[in-house]
């Protein structure tokens, strides 16, 4: 735990929510923890099919036409998130952690570092080895990703956007795609990681235990 303090982050949940309607949560719990009406707080939700292009995505990064996309009913959305091209879809568990990031070291890279040791804790719970692969944000299966992250912090030093880690993603939507920007690498589940998906609320459990744990926080 940082410091001496008690402290505790609010769990929300939404289950699957279109990611402008997310994003649009987003902002008004930013807002709210800026003022000081709420909490420290972890939203937890799904994406319907979506491709999100973050601050740092290039011309180029979707590798199929708008008629496929359409057909397939994939969302394509302009994000303000760090980072690159992602994918969202049914079958991931998504985590916006809006919280008041002087509370937690104040250092949003060492704000990332945690993040990512959430996601190898929860591996970990599944006899998975996860890690970092240096230069690049993430958590990884060998060469492979298992989970994405993009995060923002706001004016007033709230941070938003998040992780997504793979359950049982379909992974053929990132075929279409370069995800993150990075060639040569693959994208996985811990569905193909462990031969079946573990059952989503147990993954969820384990990400809120594991939150608590590396951030030194009661999620209530």
């Amino acid at each position: 735990m940082i410091g001496t303090e008690t402290k505790s982050v609010a769990l929300m949940r939404r289950g699957e929510l279109a990611y402008t309607s997310a994003w649009e949560l987003q902002r008004e719990l930013v807002g709210q923890r800026s003022a000081g009406q709420i909490s420290d707080t972890l939203l937890l939700l799904a994406h319907p099919h979506t491709y999100t292009l973050g601050r740092a995505t290039k011309a180029g990064h979707i590798l199929v036409g708008d008629d496929l996309l359409a057909q397939q009913g994939v969302a394509v959305v302009e994000s303000d998130r760090g980072g690159d091209i992602t994918y969202h879809g049914p079958g991931q568990i998504v985590g916006y952690p809006i919280l008041k990031l002087s509370r937690h070291g104040g250092d949003l890279i060492r704000y990332l570092r945690m993040i990512e040791d959430v996601i190898i804790c929860v591996l970990g719970d599944y006899g998975i080895g996860g890690g970092r692969i240096a230069g690049l944000t993430g958590v990884w299966v060998g060469d492979a990703k298992v989970c994405a992250i993009g995060v923002k912090l706001s004016a007033s030093g709230i941070t938003h956007h998040g992780f997504a880690l793979n359950v049982s993603t379909d992974l053929r939507f990132f075929d279409q795609i370069i995800p993150c920007g990075i060639v040569g690498k693959r994208v996985t589940s811990l569905e193909r990681l462990l031969g079946s998906a573990p059952p989503h609320e147990d993954v969820t459990a384990r990400v809120v235990r594991a939150f608590g744990t590396v951030f030194g926080v009661a999620v209530e």
